[in-house]
């Protein structure tokens, strides 16, 4: 059943057929609900690229419109649009990859001292050396049982019976698995971004650390939506998640022989979580600063 984006009651239609001109399409009229006196779902009648501003922006109505009046079905299955995201993302993902582990070779043949790249790169130079198709297809392997890792993570701990949280009483066991794939699809749209890397060079590294944060937030954002659960509960299911990817990751990584590789782009945990210290700081600041007037 379809619910109102603004308040969350349920609602038996979103739309209904009014007098306007049929075949210029604005013959809609969109329900009022009944329980907030608001539209019941304003995306209705938006486009794409609209929906697409406010997923970034991390509006909660835009993600209550796909995840329970679009793309969700009674059977739990994927819808097609879902599907070809996915596939969509993960060749995004294995581009990203594959970039950012060319690009921590780059310093050692930039001092043309092939012996420190032998011995620092030596496997990377290896696997640099093979056909592109070969390259294409670990990088694709990689990324894909990353990926795998990661929605299982959240699955078995979202909709299993023999989930920690669901013992612990953290969290009511979830009957459709697929729609956690699917809004944790939704909110990864943001990794689309770096298409932008076509028409500007920006430092690799630093791109994936900026955008990383945003997919987690979103990420967090959609399962907090769909789950109906605290933001403590949401982030602690993305953090089990991304840690399942970096341990599947590394696991690939070492049994290619490229224990020392980065695949992730990231910089230690430690800065990392100085980063992250000074961006809660700043923006507490700006709150206060906005509150004062």
């Amino acid at each position: 059943m379809p619910i109102c984006i603004e308040c969350r009651h349920p609602v038996k239609t979103l739309w209904r057929e009014g007098a306007g001109d049929k075949a210029g399409g604005h013959n809609i009229r969109l329900t009022v609900c009944k329980n907030c006196g608001r539209f019941c779902d304003k995306y209705v009648e938006h486009d794409f690229v609209v929906l697409f501003i406010d997923l970034v922006l991390i509006k909660p109505q835009v993600y209550r419109h796909l995840l329970h009046n679009t793309l969700m079905k009674d059977d739990d299955e994927f819808a097609p649009s879902i599907i070809r995201l996915g596939v969509l993302l993960l060749l995004f993902d294995v581009y990203l990859t594959w970039a950012r582990i060319e690009r921590q070779s780059v310093p050692a043949a930039d001092d043309g001292d092939p012996a420190a790249l032998n011995n620092n790169n030596g496997s990377l130079s290896r696997l640099a050396q093979q056909p592109i198709v070969f390259q294409y297809l670990f990088f694709l392997l990689l990324c894909t049982l990353s990926t795998v890792a990661f929605h299982g993570s959240i699955r078995f701990l979202t909709s299993s019976r023999y989930s920690p949280l669901a013992l612990l009483n953290i969290l009511p066991q979830y009957s459709r698995p697929n729609s956690v794939s699917t809004a944790l699809l939704v909110s990864s749209s943001t990794k689309l971004f770096p298409i932008l890397m076509v028409i500007w060079e920006y430092d690799v590294p630093a791109a994936a650390r900026s955008l990383g944060w945003a997919v987690v937030a979103n990420n967090v954002e959609a399962l907090k939506i769909l789950l109906g659960c605290s933001y403590g509960v949401a982030a602690l299911l993305a953090t089990a998640g991304a840690l399942s990817r970096w341990a599947m990751g590394r696991a690939v990584l070492w049994a290619a022989g490229l224990e020392g590789v980065d695949s992730a782009g990231e910089s230690s945990v430690a800065e990392e979580g100085r980063a992250l210290g000074a961006m809660l700081m700043y923006a507490r600041d700006w709150a206060g600063r906005l509150a004062v007037g």
